[in-house]
């Protein structure tokens, strides 16, 4: 197994795996214009997305956003995107490609937003402190008060 920071060329390798991890979220797979987009956060380091390759072919990823945390005073990090090809599960590679994007981006926090469903297993690849309820703003719920 392989881990490493994913490079704008690994793009079109990572488009199954991100569609797969919207699929299973719920939510739209992405479009042609989406990822143009995440080209280009990723080109602007952004977006950190980390792989894990098994004789070339990716079967997971994560994405990492960097940001200022004040929970240390220090860099911290939006952990999102997370996949790993159900082949591939329970093997102990989502720890090793959690740990492994955490030590290369640089953060010294790292927060999951997640649904209640996977708390348990945020918890058990380490994100194990409780912060409270992320939530999401969205204006139009806003224009609707």
């Amino acid at each position: 197994m392989e881990f490493r920071r994913a490079a704008k060329d690994d793009l079109e390798k990572l488009k199954p795996l991100h569609g797969n991890y919207k699929r299973e979220i719920g939510e739209d797979a992405p479009a042609e214009e989406d990822f143009a987009r995440l080209a280009a956060a990723m080109e602007r380091e952004d977006i950190l997305f980390y792989v894990c390759a098994d004789e070339g072919r990716l079967i997971g990823c994560c994405s990492i956003c960097r940001t200022f945390s004040t929970f240390d005073y220090q860099t911290g990090g939006v952990f999102e995107d997370f996949y790993i090809l159900p082949e591939y599960r329970h093997q102990g590679i989502a720890r090793k490609l959690v740990r492994y994007a955490y030590q290369q981006s640089g953060v010294r926090s790292l927060l999951v937003g997640c649904a209640d469903c996977d708390i348990s297993m945020y918890a058990a690849l380490g994100f194990s402190v409780p912060l409270g309820n992320l939530r999401a703003y969205e204006e139009q719920a806003e224009k609707n008060k």
